[in-house]
């Protein structure tokens, strides 16, 4: 199966991850198709292939025959995608399609919905070349569906070489990234690699080991109601309290207004009554210090409407996600510019930037398996704007086999 057709079958199942199940993996559709995945797996030839109970897959590509031989160990190099799509948009009854050659006009994917090159200028980039769309009603789920069909057409490619040297590879596709809880079961010990590489980045060339520190908050809001008609000195309203906490945040640091290293504070959710209202956000910057400052912000904004309408009015609940993975990848930067050498050495133009967002790579990074992020090739992820240029497709592949040589090399 070539990639593209590896790829096209991904996307047909329905792994939208939920938050709100309290189950792992969240939704019963990514367990099925873990299940396709480790039986693709043996079927190509990987081995140890192994998936849990809570639907992590690991493999195993055995060492070639010459590097067996060797005296001095290859180090073992991983490579980790996610299964899940995100819930921002649906991820049932996908049905993409191929741009033939993209003219760099607006492309209609569906009536009345149009990705339009004045919104999106990024698709100019790819004009002469095939991409894949959705149909306007769906995410495609490139992220990080490319991921996986990247990875197995590549381990599939040097089990079909056995002429190619390489050392001992790890792969792991896992669940509940888009959720945050893609690495709360991963067991490193067990995956048992020097370093790795997540295969979750955007556009072709981003190479990132620098992500957001990140916090998830929610901050529950408590009213009391009265009839209307008679709620003189008596009535709170939660939601107008929770509407005036909220605005005593910065205006201008929220995710439409930032961009490179600049943090914010995102609100992601609100439901209320007069008598009980909820804000929920989330918590982003790359620098640590101002990401504490930011939630003692959000803690004084609490005490401050607590002050002004009694104790006990505004609760917070505060916890962190995950941290800048930059302190644990520079003391072993040589990973980032063996990924640079391969980048170069497809032809790709290495784009190394911070990603505005996180990966499970960085979690990994605390947890002793330095991983940093390599480019899936999609864009507009999360979005049914969604779109995979199948070039990129590609060369994710490609880099992925030259670092496992490059490695074996050095």
């Amino acid at each position: 199966m070539n990639i593209v057709d590896r790829f096209l079958k991904y996307v047909s199942f329905c792994t939208t991850s939920d938050e709100n199940t309290n189950l792992t993996p969240s939704t019963p559709g990514q367990m099925e198709f873990a299940r396709y995945l480790a039986d693709e797996l043996r079927e190509i030839g990987m081995q140890d292939v192994s998936l849990d109970t809570n639907g992590y897959i690991m493999a195993t590509l055995p060492e070639s025959k010459v590097e067996s031989q060797k005296s001095k160990a290859t180090p073992v190099v991983g490579f980790i995608a996610h299964m899940d799509t995100s819930p921002d948009a649906s991820g049932k009854h996908v049905q993409p399609r191929i741009v033939k050659e993209y003219d760099g006009k607006d492309i209609e994917l569906s009536e009345g919905i149009v990705m339009e090159t004045a919104k999106y200028p990024e698709l100019l980039h790819y004009v002469g070349q095939d991409m894949i769309v959705t149909n306007g009603k769906t995410l495609l789920g490139a992220d990080d569906k490319a991921g996986i069909a990247e990875i197995v057409t590549a381990m599939e490619y040097l089990i079909q070489h056995p002429e190619i040297e390489h050392g001992k590879v790890r792969v792991s596709f896992t669940p509940d990234e888009e959720i945050g809880q893609g690495a709360d079961h991963f067991d490193v010990k067990a995956f048992g690699c020097d370093f790795a590489y997540t295969m979750d980045g955007g556009a072709i060339g981003e190479l990132e080991f620098e992500n957001f520190n990140a916090a998830y908050c929610k901050i529950h809001v408590h009213g009391v109601n009265v009839h209307p008609g008679s709620a003189y000195h008596k009535m709170q309203n939660s939601m107008r309290i929770a509407y005036q906490l909220a605005v005593m945040l910065p205006r201008w640091e929220t995710p439409e207004h930032t961009q490179g290293y600049e943090g914010f504070y995102h609100l992601i959710g609100m439901n209320g009554t007069v008598e009980e209202t909820t804000l929920s956000y989330i918590i982003r910057d790359h620098d640590r210090a101002r990401f504490e400052s930011r939630k003692r912000e959000l803690e004084h904004l609490v005490r401050k409407v607590n002050r002004e309408y009694g104790e006990g009015t505004a609760e917070i609940e505060m916890r962190d996600q995950y941290y800048n993975m930059r302190e644990k990848i520079e003391p072993v930067m040589h990973i980032i510019d063996l990924a640079k050498e391969a980048m170069e050495a497809v032809g790709v133009t290495p784009v190394v930037k911070p990603i505005r967002g996180g990966t499970d790579g960085a979690r990994l990074s605390f947890e002793g398996l330095p991983c940093p992020n390599i480019f899936a090739g999609g864009e507009n992820f999360h979005s049914r704007y969604e779109y995979l240029p199948i070039k990129s497709l590609e060369a994710a592949r490609d880099v992925i086999l030259e670092i496992v040589k490059m490695v074996a090399a050095h």
